[in-house]
């Protein structure tokens, strides 16, 4: 039998955010698994859209194949992974890659853009570890996020890397069975020659949607390699991490180095000659929502508050887009999902039908940003657990607690907001149907998400538009006020 180890330890991490994640926040579940061990790592995420799905199924057309599972978790995107989070889970690892051995090979499902507290290349320091570990020879291969800041000591330590090549996440699962791909190449004694590059610009998440131009010319390259390349990949970055190696990058292998190298080169080339099209294509929030009022297509506007992006590792609790669209009497708008675990404490105790002040949002302490103060309604109260049903999720519960659907009586707009009790992307339609609502029959639809609520809400659309309002997700990166990016970095 082929002994594979596989474990996952996921976290992009925003440098600018308000919160850190400590080790709770990997035990607990949210919009995916809570931190899972031994066989559960298998059970656990089974039939869902995670790069560790993706490689147990491809592993099953093998049945010479033994896997054994150590662990997996992840935790909400969010400011630093402190040092005792990150020591605990590289240990639990590590203990069971001593109690696996002797091992054929090892797959990590990892993000990429990983920051600690300690160690601005999270990955990279646990790859090194585990190398460390198991030796110079053992065959290592790591899939990663779209955003991945990829680092040279992450392709020294990895033997293989893949990465996702869509924004929205829908390729999730295959990027894992891509990654098993090239370790049964290493385990039946083939060779990968490995050529890496990073791109000397930054690029607005906003930019980055691979569904439209430029990103969609970039990604189709992958599509037709040159000769003798067996794999390639692009990984965009994740502009809200200020450390050196942020930004765009590309990874190749090839049959021979030169092949390598020519493709590396030839991805960089495309990449570096669009530089001026990736366009952030923000509006002012109240723009924004004007705009949204004067559609009259007969579908929902979709204003995606791009900036309190949770799965960017902002607070999800910002009121500015909110605050808009109150103010400019929008009419048919629902809003989420924002976080509020002590509004939402207060719609459930004050019940269906029943009304009630607050301060809503504006509690994360990011300066300037203030709650809505205001009177709400009680319209709709759930648990805040349900299965997730777009493309991106498939197979995911979300567990976020005690959620509730808030009308906004005060101030003569016709605005609803969907409050919950943990930060979770709304990237998915059951964020508002789980509470009754159908997203379809809207006529404005607010968002907190940068580009994966597109998956799910852009077949029900009639426009998109980016709202630029106050977040901890910087996407006008010129704005931003860089530290540490390595010389030369433009943005």
């Amino acid at each position: 039998m082929t002994r594979i180890a596989i474990a996952g330890f996921q976290h992009e991490t925003n440098t600018f955010g308000a919160t850190k994640a400590g080790f709770a926040e990997f035990v607990e579940a949210d919009a995916w698994p809570g931190l899972l061990e031994g066989e559960a790592v298998i059970t656990g995420t089974t039939e869902h859209n995670l790069p560790m799905a993706g490689f147990i199924e491809a592993t099953h057309m093998d049945p010479s194949i033994e896997l054994v599972p150590l662990l997996w978790c992840a935790a909400e995107p969010s400011s630093y992974v402190t040092d005792d989070a990150f020591d605990r889970i590289a240990d639990m690892i590590l203990a069971g890659l001593a109690e696996a051995c002797p091992l054929d090979g090892l797959y990590l499902d990892l993000h990429g853009a990983m920051v600690t507290e300690s160690h601005e290349d999270g990955e990279g320091e646990l790859l090194r570890r585990i190398r460390q570990a198991v030796g110079p020879n053992l065959p290592i291969a790591v899939s990663l996020d779209f955003h991945a800041n990829v680092t040279s000591d992450m392709v020294k330590q990895a033997s293989a890397l893949t990465i996702f090549r869509t924004y929205p996440h829908i390729d999730m699962a295959a990027t894992g069975a891509r990654a098993f791909t090239l370790l049964r190449r290493l385990l039946s004694g083939g060779a990968l020659h490995t050529a890496f590059r990073q791109a000397s610009f930054l690029v607005p998440l906003t930019a980055q949607y691979t569904g439209a131009e430029p990103c969609a010319g970039l990604y189709g390259l992958l599509k037709a390699p040159l000769a003798g390349v067996i794999s390639a990949d692009i990984a965009m970055g994740f502009p809200a991490a200020d450390i050196f190696d942020a930004g765009p990058s590309i990874v190749a292998y090839g049959e021979n180095r030169t092949e390598a190298e020519a493709e590396a080169d030839r991805l960089l080339a495309a990449l570096e000659a669009v530089e001026t099209a990736f366009d952030p294509q923000l509006l002012p929030a109240r723009d924004a929502v004007r705009e949204a009022m004067a559609f009259n297509g007969g579908k929902p506007v979709v204003l995606a508050d791009v900036q309190d992006n949770p799965g960017a590792g902002a607070t999800a609790d910002t009121t500015g887009l909110l605050a808009a669209l109150v103010n400019e009497r929008a009419q048919g708008a629902l809003l989420g999902l924002l976080d509020d675990p002590e509004t939402a404490a207060k719609a459930h105790a004050v019940g269906l039908g029943g009304e009630f002040e607050a301060a809503l949002g504006g509690k994360a302490g990011l300066p300037g940003q203030p709650p809505y103060v205001g009177r709400f309604r009680v319209e709709a109260l759930s648990d805040g657990r349900f299965p997730f049903t777009g493309e991106m999720y498939h197979g995911s519960v979300a567990e976020i607690g005690p959620t509730a659907l808030l009308r906004v009586v005060n101030g003569g707009a016709d605005v609803r907001v969907a409050v919950g009790s943990k930060r979770c992307q709304c990237l998915d339609q059951a964020v508002f149907s789980h509470l009754g609502i159908d997203p379809a029959a809207q006529r404005i639809l607010a968002v907190k998400s940068t580009v994966h609520f597109r998956a799910d809400f852009e077949p029900i659309a009639g426009r998109v538009l980016y709202a630029e309002a106050p977040g901890a997700n910087p996407c006008r990166l010129e704005t931003v006020d860089y530290q540490r990016l390595r010389p030369g970095m433009r943005f």
